[in-house]
C-alpha cells in the first residue's frame, strides 16, 4: 500500500481535505494533494504531503499536476453555474490522468445516474463514468447517496415550523456522512485493486421523510408533523423564501428521485472499505443537532 503514490484531487474541499489528513494518519505513503488554492494546503505541505495546483478548466495544467501520481481519487467539482462544465471538467481530469500514466482512478459519483434519473446533476455524474469507461484507465466508482450532514439544517427548519415538508412522498433514502464518505474513498484509494468496479456507497439502513421527522421529533422532544408536498409546490415555496429557481429545482429533483425509490439501496461497502460501520441518521442528528430553546 504504501508503495503507491496517492493523489487527491480537490483536497482543500471539505472532503478531500479529510481524505488527506486520513491517509496521512495511516501512513499511507507518498500524497499528492491537487486544488486551485495551494496556499490552503500549507499545513499539509508541512507534513511531507506535495502540493500542485491544477485548473480543471486547463488540461494541461492537470497532466501535469498528476504525473507521478499511481492511484487517483477524482472528486466531482463544485461547478454548476453553467450547464456542461463540470462534466467537461471531469472529462479533462479523466483524459488527464490517462496521459500521466495513472493506474487507478477512484470516483465519486451518485447513487444511479441514470439516463432517466430526475436528479438534475445525474448527467454529469453518468458522463464522467461513461469517459471513465471509454478510457484504458482501471477505476472504481463510488455512487454516494445523500450527505446526512444536510440534514441539521433541514430538521431544525421543521423544528421551527412544527413541520417537515418534502416532495420525496414516502420514498427511503440511506443517508451517509460526509464522513463516512471519506473513509470509504480513503479506503477504496490505498486498496489493494486493479480493474473496474461501481460501488454503492450508504449508510446502515433506509429511511423515509416520515421516519426522519420521527426521530427528530424522539431526540428534541418537540413534534414534528411530516407534510409530502407536491413537486412543484415545494419548489415554488423555496423561492418565495428566497432560494434561486436553479437551486431549489435541483434541491426538488433529489426528492422526486427519492420518491421513486432511487436512493432505497443499503450496502455494506462503507464497512468492507473503512473497517467500521456507517453513522445511524439518529445518532448523527443526536450528536449535531442544534439544542432547541423554548
Amino acid at each position: 500500500m504504501g508503495q503507491n503514490t496517492l493523489l487527491v484531487t480537490g483536497a482543500s474541499g471539505q472532503l478531500g481535505r479529510r481524505v488527506v489528513e486520513l491517509l496521512l494518519e495511516a501512513n499511507a505513503g507518498q500524497i499528492i494533494a491537487t486544488t486551485r488554492t495551494p496556499e490552503k494546503l500549507a499545513d499539509f505541505s508541512a507534513r511531507g504531503v506535495i502540493v500542485r495546483k491544477a485548473d480543471f478548466d486547463d488540461p494541461a495544467s492537470l497532466v501535469e499536476a498528476f504525473k507521478g501520481a499511481d492511484r487517483l481519487l477524482l472528486i466531482s467539482t463544485d461547478t454548476l453555474d453553467v450547464p456542461g462544465r463540470r462534466l467537461k471538467q471531469h472529462v479533462n481530469a479523466v483524459k488527464a490522468a490517462e496521459q500521466a500514466g495513472v493506474k487507478q482512478v477512484v470516483y465519486t459519483s451518485l447513487m444511479k445516474p441514470d439516463a432517466d434519473s430526475p436528479v438534475l446533476i445525474a448527467g454529469d455524474h453518468r458522463g464522467t463514468e461513461e469517459a471513465l469507461a471509454a478510457s484504458k484507465l482501471d477505476w472504481t466508482v463510488l455512487r454516494e447517496s445523500v450527505y446526512t450532514d444536510m440534514l441539521p439544517q433541514v430538521v431544525g427548519q421543521a423544528i421551527q415550523q412544527g413541520q417537515l415538508m418534502t416532495a420525496a412522498g414516502q420514498g427511503k433514502i440511506a443517508y451517509i456522512t460526509r464522513e463516512d464518505c471519506a473513509y470509504a474513498a480513503a479506503g477504496a484509494l490505498t486498496a489493494d485493486f486493479n480493474g473496474r468496479r461501481t460501488l454503492d456507497i450508504t449508510g446502515p439502513s433506509a429511511i423515509s421523510h416520515a421516519d426522519l421527522a420521527a426521530i427528530a421529533s424522539k431526540i428534541t422532544g418537540r413534534s414534528i408533523a411530516y407534510i409530502p408536498l407536491e413537486p412543484a409546490v415545494l419548489v415554488q415555496g423555496m423561492v418565495g423564501a428566497g432560494l434561486p429557481q436553479p437551486i431549489a429545482e435541483l434541491l426538488v429533483s433529489f426528492d422526486t428521485a427519492i420518491a421513486q425509490g432511487r436512493f432505497d439501496v443499503v450496502t455494506n461497502t462503507v464497512q468492507e472499505l473503512s473497517g467500521h460501520a456507517p453513522t445511524s441518521v439518529a445518532d448523527f442528528l443526536a450528536t449535531n443537532l442544534t439544542p432547541v430553546t423554548s
